[in-house]
């Protein structure tokens, strides 16, 4: 009997304390944490929102770091970690716009505005698309690493970018919770204690998400090389 290893024993206790977080943390934002006095109950969108944006930056962030790493090492695990963070990051950029629209229906009366930082968030969306797509172009394994790498790296300046713009355009109506801005957004909302406890744990929670995910993705890739490394070792035997 195989019995599993230290490492998927952590990831086990890790995947468990994930789902409890997770669920203290929408009861946070549902049910502790009242109506804001301005938005009322929609602003309960903001705790997820912002919590899967953290993530999407912590998973491009964890690109750069693969690329650099694969760059100077050229060992293919740096490759596995860039591709596994872009897609983690893909999939929570696409949470944080799907909650954006939900929050701006009933304080913009739109789903979308081609506001400064709503547009350059789906520029950066589809940054790592294309990653995703051009990669899966090039045939040759070591052009496709290098070429990966060198594209995490450069295609975080749009996150940067949709960082800053909304700290330095004037025209922007989206609300900043933390820094500050030379914008008069429309829907911004004070921040009480309850607001801030919050949004806090809901942030740490998302970090340990995205942590949690990129482990699962990176093992299960894995275990996609192993079982294509073994089928062309049976095919060179027939």
């Amino acid at each position: 009997m195989a019995y599993p290893s230290q490492r998927t024993r952590l990831l086990q206790g890790l995947t468990v304390a994930t789902v409890v977080l997770f669920a203290i943390a929408l009861y946070l934002a549902l049910f502790w944490v009242g109506p804001e006095r301005t938005q009322g109950e929609v602003q309960r969108v903001f705790y997820v929102h912002l919590g899967s944006f953290l993530g999407a930056f912590l998973s491009f962030t964890a690109t750069v770091v693969a690329g650099i790493a694969y760059l100077r090492t050229r060992h293919p695990k740096w490759d596995t970690l860039g591709l596994a963070s872009v897609e983690i990051g893909l999939g929570l950029s696409a949470i944080t716009v799907i909650t954006g629209m939900t929050w701006a229906k009933p304080i913009w009366n739109t789903w979308w505005t081609w506001d400064p930082r709503l547009t350059s968030v789906a520029i950066m969306w589809l940054a790592y698309a294309a990653y995703l797509m051009l990669r899966s172009g090039i045939e040759d394994p070591e052009r496709q690493r290098r070429f990966a790498a060198v594209y995490g790296i450069i295609a975080f300046a749009s996150v940067l970018f949709t960082i800053i713009i909304v700290r330095v355009r004037p025209d922007t109506i989206h609300p900043v919770v933390a820094g500050p801005t030379q914008a008069d957004p429309t829907g911004s909302f004070d921040v009480t204690d309850r607001i801030r406890d919050t949004l806090f744990f809901n942030l740490f929670t998302f970090a340990v998400i995205t942590a949690v995910l990129i482990w699962h993705r990176i093992r299960l890739e894995n275990l996609v090389q192993r079982v294509s490394r073994r089928k062309m070792e049976l095919l060179a035997e027939l």
